[in-house]
Parts: C-alpha cells; structure tokens; sequence
C-alpha cells in the first residue's frame, strides 16, 4: 500500500483524540499532501464539526463498510484546507463491517498521501482492524494517571498483536510546563507508557474557540505550531520536539 495509513487511538475518552487527527491532518496538507481522515467509530460522530462538514455528510463510515454506498460518495472536503477530506462516523451506533477496511482504503490509495484512521476509544473492533493495515499508531494522552495507564494498555496491546509503530502523543498540556521549555515534567509519561514521543500539544484556549465557532485554528498559536511540527515529523523532517 502506497499510501501512509496513522491509526489515531486512545485508551481513554477526554484526550482530544479526534480533535488531534483532524488538525494534524490540517497541517499535513500545509506540507501539501492530501489527507483523507475516516472516523472508525459506531457512534458518537465528531469529525464532522470539528471539520466543519456537518452540513455535508449525507453517506458515512457504516454506509460505505456495509456496501450501501460508494466510498466517493461518503467522502467531504473540509473548508478549512485545501487538501483535507473526511468520512464521517454514523449518527447513531451501527455496526461496522471492518472486515472490508483495507480494501476500502486500498481502493483510494492512489488518491491520498495519508490516511488517519481515527477509532474509537479502547480496543475494540474499529481499533483492531485499524492496527491490522497501519503503518504507525499515534497513541493520544492528555498529563494524568488514568489517560497514562490505558495509554500503556493500549501500546503493549499493539505491540503485541500488529506491526505498527507505536508512538505518543501527549496532549492539553499546561503552558507553564512547556514554558520551561523542557520535557521533564513529561517524562514519567513517555516511560510509563512506552512509546516514542512524537509531539506534546499544549492545552489551548484556541482549540476550543475554533471548535465552537466551527472554524480555523490561528496559526499563530502555540497549539498549531505543534501540530505542524508533528505534521513535518511524519513527513521526515528533523523537528525538536519543544515547540519553542
């Protein structure tokens, strides 16, 4: 398979899990590759707003897993960047036919530089098959007990059921502890659960203007620069991991 496929898992809800796959995709397509998220999820749709394609969905994930429509059918463009398309998860819970994942993603290989797979929180099915055709899991905690132990849950779980590459994603981190410019204060994060880190996203008043109002992410702030130096970090780049 041609085309980059990152998983976008947590072990826990609360994490900004699918709020983090969708301005990474952002600002991949600022590096100029065409991004496609599919929200692996029975239920509780949220890529849709946080996109701004709400008004668009007519055929979701469920619909084109089940063969009741064409995966183009499904697919939206966000307003937000030119390069940035979705599929959304079902209103209401439905099953899933993961069985038929890969090829989906298969069929539109040649039409996307990356896939991100966001799944459901846990371990269930969605994120299962999600593991089976990935190349890297971007595993997302938020600072705290709870979020970092099924963080280590989840990892050890990939690492001893698939080939992808796990790696951390910490985010909603307090500004003072990135101010330090220093990672320390996340170390027993990163050791606890036991994956590379890949990027730290500090806890922003940004964000959440931008999900209210359904729009962009000012570039200016902090929260975009770390997504960005995430984005480039995927694509090859050597970028510090401190945002400063």
């Amino acid at each position: 398979m041609h085309t980059n496929v990152l998983m976008i898992a947590s072990g826990k809800g609360g994490t900004g899990k699918s709020t983090a796959a969708v301005w990474l995709a952002c600002a991949l397509a600022q590096q100029g590759k065409k991004v496609l998220v599919m929200e692996l999820n029975s239920s509780l749709r949220s890529v849709d707003l946080i996109a701004g394609i709400s008004e668009q969905v007519v055929y979701d994930v469920a619909d084109v897993l089940a063969k009741r429509c064409s995966v183009q059918k499904a697919i939206c463009q966000s307003p937000f960047y030119e390069g940035v398309y979705l599929v959304a998860a079902p209103y209401s819970h439905t099953e899933l036919h993961t069985e038929y994942l890969e090829d989906t993603v298969q069929e539109l290989a040649q039409q996307f530089d990356f896939f991100l797979l966001d799944v459901g929180t846990g371990m269930g099915q969605p994120f299962q098959a999600a593991c089976k055709i990935c190349k890297t899991a971007v595993l997302v905690i938020t600072p705290d007990m709870l979020s970092v132990r099924d963080g280590r849950t989840v990892c050890e779980w990939i690492c001893s059921h698939s080939k992808a590459v796990p790696r951390l994603l910490i985010n909603r981190v307090h500004s003072a502890t990135l101010a330090k410019n220093d990672l320390k204060d996340l170390d027993e994060c990163i050791d606890t659960v036991a994956a590379q880190l890949i990027g730290v996203v500090p806890e922003s008043v940004e964000i959440r203007q931008a999900l209210s109002k359904q729009n962009t992410l000012p570039q200016k702030c902090m929260a975009w620069k770390a997504f960005e130096n995430i984005a480039k970090r995927i694509c090859g780049q050597d970028i510090p991991l401190l945002m400063r």
